[in-house]
């Protein structure tokens, strides 16, 4: 039985809460810690998740083996090296934190204690993402010649005006930050790392915040393929992400958690399902299972004693590619 502490009752909280819920055989929740009220504080005790407002006791408290960190991205960095400090591992929602240099120090610190770092980027965990991997492991595609990412999602401007919102000082940026980085994160362990060609990050008209939420890319993988990618949070009314890997022996595309599979010798296969992504206004709109098996996957590595999929490097990966992005590297 692994004992968590949950901290941070905002928006993330609701798939975390109810797979913990159905996890409740093997992961125990402790405590849930927030220091503000948290609109999902009513869920976490309908579960009958003990609630607090002491988060630095329940990091501390000598009674768990893991911290879940669900704070605001400027938040992780602190939270995560006290808990570090009390002999804990630490589960942490994307992104690491707010800059580059920040989420390094995060891993790094991670490293220093000993103690194991997983991150929440749960697309790699749909089913459809989950075949696509063992389809390219195996070379079932042949050689990827070609790919490309779309994700052409929507957040209506009430969305913004919550405070800190799309904001540098609390989510670190926008659209590639906060929304994007999912498929980022499982595009590179596709297609492995990306060489940038060239970017266009901006602000568009539709919303008035600080941070971009559209932005245009070309990148190249280390044995040559172009990758093609745009990614905003301004495409009314929103549609789900697509990932696709042209390959010498077929094409397969990725839309959502729908997979759809044709070899150039006739032969078709689909996994998955095409359910609702969040890539609407309706932001929690999506099942909780990909939570679940994130949940399932840091268990499994702590009882191992290896590092968690994806781990604190795969997700700096992923920032990294995000700072060339935009223009910071």
């Amino acid at each position: 039985m692994l004992k968590v502490a949950v901290i941070g009752l905002g928006l993330a909280a609701e798939p975390h809460l109810l797979s913990l819920a159905d996890l409740k055989d093997t992961i125990q929740v402790v405590q849930v810690a927030s220091r503000g009220s948290g609109a999902r504080k009513g869920l976490a005790e309908s579960l009958g998740f003990r609630v607090s407002a002491d988060v630095d006791a329940a990091i501390a408290d000598p009674g768990t083996d893991a911290v879940i960190l669900l704070t605001p991205p400027s938040s992780h960095l602190e939270l995560a090296r006290n808990a570090f400090e009390c002999g804990k591992d630490v589960l942490v929602e994307k992104p690491l934190d707010i800059s580059l240099e920040r989420a390094s120090a995060l891993v790094a610190a991670a490293e220093r204690a000993g103690r194991r770092l997983g991150v929440v980027l749960q697309h790699r965990f749909r089913p459809g993402a989950v075949r696509l991997r063992q389809l390219v492991q195996a070379g079932e595609l042949g050689e990827v010649v070609a790919a490309s990412l779309n994700f052409m999602w929507w957040r209506p401007q009430s969305y913004y005006d919550e405070p800190g919102r799309g904001t540098y000082h609390r989510d670190g940026g926008g659209v590639l930050l906060t929304q994007a980085i999912h498929s980022i994160d499982l595009l590179l362990s596709l297609v492995g790392p990306l060489d940038l060609i060239a970017s266009v990050p901006t602000t568009t008209s539709i919303h008035k915040m600080e941070a971009e939420d559209h932005v245009v890319a070309l990148l190249r993988t280390v044995r040559g393929a172009s990758v093609s990618f745009v990614a905003t949070t301004a495409c009314f009314p929103g549609r789900p992400e697509v990932i696709e890997l042209i390959g010498t022996s077929g094409t397969a595309i990725l839309t959502g958690g729908l997979l759809e599979v044709t070899w150039h010798d006739g032969r078709v296969e689909t996994a998955g399902d095409s359910g609702s992504s969040g890539s609407g206004a309706g932001i929690m709109a999506f099942d909780h299972q990909a939570h679940r098996e994130v949940l399932r996957e840091f268990h499994a590595a702590i009882e191992a004693g290896r590092s968690p999929v994806p781990s604190g490097e795969d997700a700096l990966a992923a920032q990294r590619l995000i700072t060339k992005m935009m223009g910071r590297a």
